[in-house]
């Protein structure tokens, strides 16, 4: 039996999510010989994810800095995986989605003829900086990548588009499905009282989260005054805001909601108080990409409020909405999804487009079959 060398690789608390259930696939599978290898582009966030689901990783470079830019985060992990892969000598590196230590890893593998394996390959918002810089990784990412693990039908047709090999490209469902049905309980307690003592059956508790860089400016400051709007027309709203540590954001932010009695801001929360928050509330408005498919998962409306996204599956199943960035369209599809009750149940009961929780086991056995 063909032992396989594999080294994981991420960097961030959204990667670490999404590779936790490849991760538990690995390790148990006598197949393959199994090595993980952080970047810890983010820090506290990631170890987080670590602790929740017991991840020990063999290799951590621990590049985070305040204030680093993408150009250091680059360097920094190029220079730290070169000297993991140099000892390690894997068959097959793995990367998730759209950081910048997926592109650094996937560009460290290729520089010594290691094949890669892009999880959640194919997203496209069509827009080059929007998300930035995480249009233009995934994109660089999968012109490397030797393995295109797609979640959707839709993601495999951007990927032929572009001209990709139809035999390098696989429908997985996404891992992100894999981790929230791990996570995910009806009875849970969450540390914060404020959480506990919600009235989630009786109110309208609407979760919000907001932190891209193109929203910071005139498209924030029109989320959060029509949040503040819907709140005050509707006493049986209540918004939760676990509010990003970006100080612009918190700046925006405090203008509008720090004052409002149903509002409440609270600290960021970790992955699997997060998750059971989104499954106790009564819709999402966000800016985040993962959400937009946690969200309909669990049966949440979801309003995007971007100008495009990534992840069109939601919107064309109608699980998701793509808002845009003016105050009115935000406040008239929040108005709608109060008060119509229809309109809702049509959002809430529609057909989740992003996987079964199995993707992780199909990816590990499409690595093991493409070496026998």
């Amino acid at each position: 039996m063909r032992i396989i060398k594999v080294l994981t690789v991420f960097g961030t608390r959204p990667e670490a999510v999404k590779m936790a259930s490849i991760v538990k696939a690995l390790d148990k599978n006598e197949q393959i010989d199994h090595k993980i290898c952080v970047t810890a582009q983010h820090r506290d966030m990631l170890d987080q994810v670590l602790d929740i689901f017991d991840i020990k990783p063999d290799y951590d470079l621990n590049i985070f800095e305040h204030g680093q830019t993408l150009t250091q985060v680059t360097n920094r992990s190029l220079k730290g995986l070169e000297d993991v892969i140099l000892k390690e000598k894997p068959d097959v590196l793995l990367v998730q989605g759209d950081t910048t230590t997926v592109f650094a890893g996937a560009l460290a593998a290729f520089y010594h003829k290691v094949k890669i394996g892009h999880v959640e390959a194919g997203l496209r918002s069509g827009d080059l900086y929007s998300p930035y810089p995480e249009e233009a990784n995934r994109k660089l990412t999968g012109v490397l990548a030797d393995y295109h693990f797609a979640p959707t039908q839709k993601n495999k047709e951007n990927l032929l588009k572009e001209g990709y090999d139809e035999k390098k490209i696989y429908i997985t469902g996404n891992t992100c499905i894999d981790a929230l049905f791990e996570v995910i309980c009806d009875e849970y307690k969450f540390e914060d009282d404020i959480l506990n003592n919600l009235d989630y059956k009786n109110k309208k508790i609407i979760l919000i989260t907001a932190h891209r860089r193109e929203n910071i400016g005139e498209p924030m400051h029109n989320i959060f005054s029509a949040v503040k709007d819907i709140v005050l027309e509707n006493d049986d709203v209540e918004v939760v805001f676990p509010i990003h540590l970006n100080p612009k954001v918190r700046e925006i932010a405090k203008i509008y909601l720090e004052d409002l009695e149903r509002v409440h801001l609270i600290e960021p929360l970790d992955y699997k108080p997060f998750a059971n928050l989104i499954s106790k509330c009564y819709m999402v408005v966000t800016d985040s990409g993962g959400i937009q498919e946690e969200a309909p998962s669990l049966g949440k409306p979801v309003l995007v409020v971007r100008n495009e996204t990534e992840r069109p599956e939601g919107i064309l199943a109608g699980t998701a909405k793509l808002s845009g960035i003016c105050k009115e369209d935000i406040y008239k599809d929040m108005s709608l999804l109060i008060n119509d009750e229809d309109a809702y149940n049509m959002m809430a009961n529609a057909v989740n487009p992003y996987g079964d929780g199995k993707s992780a086991e199909r990816i590990v056995d499409i690595i093991i079959k493409s070496f026998e």
